[in-house]
C-alpha cells in the first residue's frame, strides 16, 4: 500500500518575524497615540503631522538602534562563552565529559549507551564545544548579519506602522475629522497586524488580534485624555 511521504514544515523565520512585530507594534501604537494626544490639544493637522512624522524618523532610529545592540550582544556573549567552553574542553576534559553524560541521563539514555557516545564525541573537540553550547547552554549560532538585518527591519516596520494613524492628517484638514478617520484606520490595521501575528507566532488569530487593537487603543486615549486635560 502506498504511503504519503512524511513532510515536516517549521518556521524557520523567527527572529524576522520578532522584529517585525516589535516595529510594527510601536510602529502603530506610540504614533497614533501621539497624534490622538495632540488633537485633543490643538485643531492644526500640519503640527500633528510635522510631530507624527519627527517621532517616526526618532522612534524608527530608536528602535533600529536597540535592535541592532541587541543582536550584537546576543552574538559577543555567545562568543564568549564558546572561548569558555573551548579552554574548558582542554583544560578540563573529565568533568566536560561528566557533564555530557549528565545531557544524555536527562533525556533518559541508558549508561550503557552514554560511555561510548562520549568518548567518541572527545575525538572531535569542535563538535563537542558545539553540542555544549547547545544542550548545556541552550545557545545557537547566532547570524553574523543578524545585528543588521534586525535593525534594519525594526527601523522599516516602524515607519510602516507610524505612517498609517498620520495618514488622515495629511489628507484631511480637520483636525477632529482626522482623528477619526485615524481611529478608524489604525484599529483596523492593529486587529489585521494582530490577527497576522498570532497566525505565524501560533497564537489564536482572534485573541492576538483583540489583544493589539486593544493595547493600541487604551494608549491612544489616554494620551487623548491627557492632553485634553493639560489643555
Amino acid at each position: 500500500m502506498p504511503q504519503t511521504p512524511h513532510v515536516e514544515r517549521h518556521f524557520t523565520s523567527s527572529e524576522i518575524v520578532r522584529d517585525v512585530v516589535i516595529g510594527m507594534a510601536d510602529g502603530l501604537t506610540v504614533p497614533f497615540a501621539l497624534a490622538a494626544g495632540l488633537s485633543g490639544a490643538i485643531q492644526a493637522t500640519g503640527i500633528v503631522v510635522t510631530a507624527g512624522l519627527a517621532e517616526i524618523a526618532a522612534g524608527s532610529i530608536a528602535m533600529g538602534l536597540g535592535g541592532y545592540l541587541a543582536a550584537k550582544s546576543d552574538a559577543e556573549h555567545y562568543a564568549a562563552e564558546k572561548r569558555r567552553e573551548e579552554r574548558e574542553v582542554r583544560e578540563i576534559p573529565r568533568e566536560e565529559m561528566n557533564e555530557v553524560a549528565d545531557i544524555f541521563r536527562e533525556y533518559g539514555v541508558a549508561e550503557e549507551h552514554i560511555t561510548p557516545v562520549v568518548e567518541a564525541m572527545t575525538l572531535r573537540p569542535k563538535e563537542w564545544v558545539d553540542f555544549m553550547m547547545r544542550f548545556e547552554l541552550g545557545l545557537e549560532k547566532p547570524d553574523p548579519r543578524r545585528a543588521r538585518t534586525s535593525a534594519a527591519v525594526i527601523a522599516g516596520a516602524y515607519v510602516a506602522g507610524g505612517l498609517v494613524p498620520l495618514l488622515p492628517y495629511m489628507l484631511l484638514r480637520s483636525a477632529a475629522s482626522a482623528l477619526v478617520f485615524s481611529c478608524v484606520i489604525t484599529l483596523i490595521a492593529l486587529c489585521i497586524f494582530g490577527y497576522v501575528k498570532g497566525s505565524y507566532t501560533g497564537a489564536r488569530k482572534w485573541k492576538s488580534a483583540l489583544q493589539t487593537t486593544i493595547t493600541g487603543g487604551l494608549a491612544a486615549a489616554a494620551a487623548f485624555g491627557i492632553a485634553r486635560a493639560i489643555s
